[in-house]
C-alpha cells in the first residue's frame, strides 16, 4: 500500500547519511562497516513503517538488521524513529528489492524477513510477488548456509503460492501456520503495523518459516514442517 507523500522525507533522509543509503553502490560485502559491531545479518524486504524490524532490533542487540523499503514516505518514517532512538544495530537502505544482487553479496543475510508484501494478484504481475521464482533465485544468493525466510501475509491466495513457489524450488519448510495468533508460534511473533489491523479485524494470519536448497525436480510438498495448524 503506498502512503501519502511526506513533504518532509527527501531532507531528512538527506541528513542522515548515517543511518541510511539510497540505492548506495558498492555495498554488497560491506555492510557490518555500518554497524558498531560485525554480528548476523538480517534484512526485512519491504519494511513500511518499521514497527516489526525496530522492535526486532530492540530485542535482538546481538543481531544486526537492515530495513528495506523502495517508498520515500515509509523509509523516511522509520528513519524518524531511528534518529530519535539510534539503535546501533540497525540500518536503512532505500532502494528497489529487485535490485538485490546489486546490494548484498552471496551468503551475507542469515535471516531475510518478508511481511504483508503486495500480493500482485493478476497472473500478469506474478513476477512482482516477492516470493516467485525470480526472487527467491536471488534470496538464494544471499542467504548464508542454512539462511532462513520468514514469510506472513493475510492473503490466502498468496499464501498458497508461496508454498507451491517455495516447494518448487525445493525448500525444506521448519513452520507452517494457517493462523498464527492462535499457534504456539504466536508468544515469540512480533507483529507489523498491517497485521495489527488485520489482527482487530479477525482476520487470520499465515505464516511459514523455510530454508531455501539446491532445486530438484518433481520433488512432492516437503512433510517436515513443524505444522501448527
Amino acid at each position: 500500500m503506498r502512503l501519502r507523500n511526506k513533504p518532509w522525507a527527501p531532507a531528512l533522509i538527506q541528513q542522515h547519511p548515517e543511518f541510511i543509503l539510497v540505492d548506495p553502490p558498492q555495498m554488497a560485502g560491506q555492510w557490518q562497516k555500518r554497524f558498531a559491531k560485525s554480528q548476523p545479518l538480517e534484512l526485512e524486504l519491504g519494511s513500511g513503517k518499521g514497527q516489526f524490524i525496530m522492535e526486532k532490533a530492540r530485542q535482538n542487540p546481538q543481531i544486526n538488521f537492515i530495513a528495506m523499503e523502495v517508498q520515500t514516505a515509509a523509509i523516511a518514517m522509520i528513519l524518524k524513529k531511528q534518529v530519535v532512538e539510534q539503535l546501533p544495530n540497525l540500518q536503512l537502505l532505500q532502494a528497489n528489492g529487485r535490485d538485490l544482487l546489486n546490494y548484498f553479496a552471496a551468503q551475507e543475510i542469515s535471516k531475510l524477513y518478508l511481511n504483508f508484501s503486495d500480493p500482485w494478484p493478476k497472473k500478469k504481475h506474478t513476477k512482482r510477488r516477492l516470493v516467485a521464482p525470480n526472487f527467491l533465485q536471488m534470496y538464494q544468493q544471499i542467504l548464508a548456509s542454512q539462511g532462513q525466510i520468514e514469510f506472513k501475509t493475510d492473503n490466502q491466495g498468496l499464501f498458497e503460492y508461496a508454498l507451491l513457489s517455495l516447494n518448487n524450488f525445493s525448500a525444506q519448510f521448519n513452520r507452517i501456520s494457517l493462523n498464527l495468533h492462535a499457534s504456539a508460534y504466536a508468544a515469540s511473533n512480533i507483529p507489523t503495523e498491517y497485521e495489527d489491523k488485520f489482527t482487530q479485524k479477525g482476520q487470520p494470519i499465515f505464516y511459514l518459516q523455510a530454508q531455501l536448497r539446491p532445486q530438484k525436480k518433481d520433488c512432492p510438498l516437503n512433510n517436515t514442517a513443524e505444522q501448527s495448524l
